[in-house]
């Protein structure tokens, strides 16, 4: 039974050395709301909601708010856990705050995720194996259909899912071989300069990568720069995908892009609001009419199930790109797995941060294992950053992440990062704390 949820405020100052900066977010410090169900009788079960810094402590409060929903109740099956997310989701009064949106439904993200991580280290499974070992009739169980049957009905998602178990066995053998296929975005924040862009860019081809990823959208003549220096650095053969965080207004977002196409960019990430169904597949349709093959890319900030449904319904992407910690948790993100495999829409899931490569691999390979069948197409994203925080980080080689052989969901960090990063009263903030007493 569980007797506790525990949430810490937990925050990395990646801002000093502009990791992470792009042309919305200049200064992100990467953090995390750290949580743990504690259960009387096994394992704990370990998650974190993602995000850039102030606001943390506010999705820490959002955590605390739903304590009475959890502490008590058992997670030992399946069911348990999504009765947990149904009741969790389900919560009228709360409810209110979204519906299924916004700062609550990421929290709420975070419990159903522990619950995850918990049956997976009851059952002694990676979390991927554990779905990946589901039946399509179990599979479809964990599936909230509300909203979703104008675009699939649990019959028409157990009929697909049953199609794709044959082979299943297959995959799961071949994903543990020869992992999942990655890209890196590490060479390509804003605020490096170039010669740390070359560098990286050119370390990353070594490493076996043959795609990454550039920021864009602060200024058309640097990126024009940039983006030709990175193209000279990897060669014609690399893949060059580009990410302009929401930065544009459709007719902008046209018009940069063509702008940058002779440099070949594979896609386009979050051209503007990550609402706006609409405009994505304008700039779709203006790259098309343009004479580009430029790919239109989005779904990191994706609030939940039915605007991922609009975005592939209305053919206004190209590439899903699934977060792990942004909606209702991993009973919503099977759901947008499922859309996506009912759409054909290639999931290439975004990564990075702090602990979002060590979660969302597992539903990298879970879809590849039964949803879509295939890595064809499809790459994760991958960024070298504070991977040694984690007691079971991230193992990428050749391009390719390993597939997890832990049991649970990658989230849980070692408990002396948390404490030195807990803020703001960790040791690394109250050392940043005194740094500033001193300038003053």
């Amino acid at each position: 039974m569980i007797t506790e949820l525990a949430a810490v405020d937990v925050r990395f100052p990646t801002s000093l050395h502009l990791d992470g900066s792009d042309a919305m977010n200049p200064d992100p410090d990467y953090s995390a709301a750290y949580l743990t169900l504690r259960d009387d009788d096994g394992p704990d079960g370990v998650s974190l909601v993602f995000t850039i810094g102030r606001g943390n402590d506010v999705v820490v409060a959002a955590l605390d708010a739903l304590r009475h929903h959890v502490v008590g109740r058992e997670v030992r099956t399946v069911d348990d856990v999504n009765a947990l997310s149904r009741d969790l989701v389900g919560d009228s009064q709360l409810r209110w705050l979204g519906p299924e949106k916004g700062v609550m439904h990421m929290a709420i993200g975070g419990v159903v995720d522990a619950a995850w991580d918990l049956l997976a280290r009851r059952e002694g499974k990676p979390l991927w194996l554990l779905l990946a070992e589901l039946t399509p009739e179990q599979l479809v169980s964990c599936i909230d259909f509300r909203y979703l049957t104008d675009a699939i009905t649990p019959e028409q998602a157990l009929a697909l899912l049953t199609e794709r178990a044959e082979g299943k066995a297959e995959r799961i053998a071949h994903l543990r071989e020869h992992g999942f296929p990655a890209y890196t975005t590490t060479p390509g924040w804003l605020g490096y300069d170039d010669e740390k862009l070359v560098r990286l860019s050119r370390e990353a081809v070594a490493d076996g990568f043959d795609m990454i990823k550039l920021k864009v959208g602060a200024d058309l003549d640097e990126d024009v720069r940039r983006l030709r220096l990175a193209r000279e650095a990897v060669g014609p053969d690399v893949l060059v995908a580009v990410d302009a965080n929401q930065r544009w207004d459709v007719a902008d977002a046209i018009a940069w892009m063509t702008a940058l196409a002779p440099f070949d960019p594979y896609w386009i990430e979050e051209p503007t609001s990550p609402d706006d169904v609409l405009g994505h597949a304008q700039i779709r349709t203006g790259l098309r009419e343009a004479g580009t093959a430029i790919k239109v890319a989005t779904g990191e900030h994706c609030q939940n199930r039915v605007v991922a449904k609009q975005l592939m319904a209305a053919g206004a992407v190209d590439v899903f790109q699934l977060d792990a910690t942004r909606m209702g948790g991993v009973n919503e993100l099977l759901a947008v797995l499922l859309l996506a495999a009912r759409f054909g829409v290639p999931v290439c899931p975004h990564a990075g941060g702090v602990g979002l490569c060590e979660m969302v691999q597992h539903l990298a390979l879970v879809d590849a294992a039964s949803f879509a069948g295939t890595t064809e197409g499809r790459r994760l994203e991958f960024v070298d950053h504070l991977h040694e925080h984690f007691v079971d980080p991230v193992r990428v080689t050749d391009g390719a992440y390993a597939a997890p052989t832990a049991p649970g969901g990658g989230a849980q960090m070692h408990a002396a990062s948390v404490a030195d990063h807990t803020y703001p009263h960790g040791s690394v903030w109250a050392a940043a704390d005194t740094e500033e007493d001193e300038d003053r």
